[in-house]
């Protein structure tokens, strides 16, 4: 086994995408700004292992907010030119520039009235000659011992491609919680999840909501006739505005000391003043982190007005898998 192969191959790569800095200037401006303004979608094709990068490429454009396919050069030739739009910008990947596949597709695209982007490492190539925009990483070697294999050329690919969606996603002023949005089966969007989208009770629906004038029956009382129950009720002053709450286990542990008389107490007396609560617009991350510090399984949520609009339950975040418990 020949170690010495490995490190070369990472240094070699390292330093082609450490000398790609000093490349970024008005091409890679252009680029962005194409990209940008695209009214359609951006296309990105390629073929075989500039294909896979173009691949990855389009899927993290799509991923940071700017609508994006793949379309195989091959399969263009046969039909799917349809997917291809004048409003569109296509991104074509070609170390050499003069992959058949891709030349032949030139003329379509050009035909089609899409702005053209090359990533190449060959400036004076055809695909270079034909597109509005050349991003060229240059002359490179490849790090294969037989200078066969694409390595240092598709990893230059691939960084270009990410620095180009990032900026562009900086340029959209994409947030993370538009990520989320892009990402809501993963442990990445997760951790981006609103409260409001994991607390039991919803607008629309009746929340156990109580005036701290009532007596513990009272309020009991009022709150049996909510449809959906919680294991806690929410106090409310004059204004709308969270006073206080009372759980099952208080009730519980008042009972103990009190017996039956308790029904007769204001509920003023009994419930837990100034809650831990959390804001609309809050992470449920956040949430779980107050539900776990303060050993509560209950946690209102409040408008900007401290006005209850919501219960997060512990068992809410627990089934939404807030926590980071596996990969994405």
């Amino acid at each position: 086994m020949n170690l010495d192969i490995a490190r070369k191959t990472l240094a070699a790569e390292g330093k082609a995408i450490t000398d790609l800095v000093a490349r970024v200037g008005d091409s890679f401006a252009a680029a962005a700004t194409a990209v940008f303004e695209c009214q359609g979608q951006v296309v990105l094709t390629g073929v075989g292992k500039a294909g896979i990068i173009a691949q990855k490429i389009s899927a993290t454009l799509a991923s940071t907010g700017t609508p994006s396919i793949y379309l195989h050069p091959v399969e263009a030739l046969h039909g799917d030119l349809g997917r291809l739009q004048r409003k569109d910008v296509v991104i074509a990947l070609s170390h050499s520039g003069a992959s058949e596949e891709i030349v032949r597709l030139l003329d379509h695209i050009k035909a089609r009235g899409a702005v053209l982007i090359a990533l190449t490492g060959t400036a004076d190539s055809p695909l270079a000659r034909y597109a509005q925009t050349v991003l060229d990483y240059g002359r490179i070697e490849e790090a294969c011992p037989h200078g066969l294999a694409p390595t240092v050329s598709t990893t230059c690919m691939l960084a270009v491609g990410d620095a180009l969606a990032l900026t562009v996603m900086t340029m959209r002023d994409f947030k993370p919680e538009d990520f989320a949005v892009f990402h809501p089966g993963g442990s990445l969007g997760r951790k981006l999840i609103k409260v409001e989208e994991v607390m039991s009770s919803r607008k629309g629906q009746a929340l156990p909501l109580v005036s701290e004038a009532l007596t513990v029956g009272e309020a009991m009382a009022e709150a049996e006739a909510i449809p959906r129950r919680t294991g806690a009720m929410l106090v409310v002053d004059d204004d709308g505005r969270l006073a206080g709450i009372l759980t099952d286990a208080d009730i519980r542990r008042a009972l103990v000391k009190t017996g039956a008389g308790l029904l007769g107490s204001p509920i003023a007396a009994v419930m837990k003043r100034e809650p831990k609560h959390i804001h609309l617009g809050e992470l449920a991350s956040e949430a779980l982190a107050i539900l776990n510090r303060y050993r509560i399984d209950e946690l209102p949520v409040v408008d900007a007005q401290d006005r209850p609009v919501g219960i997060v339950d512990v068992q809410d975040l627990v089934g939404m898998k807030t926590v980071d418990n596996d990969g994405d």
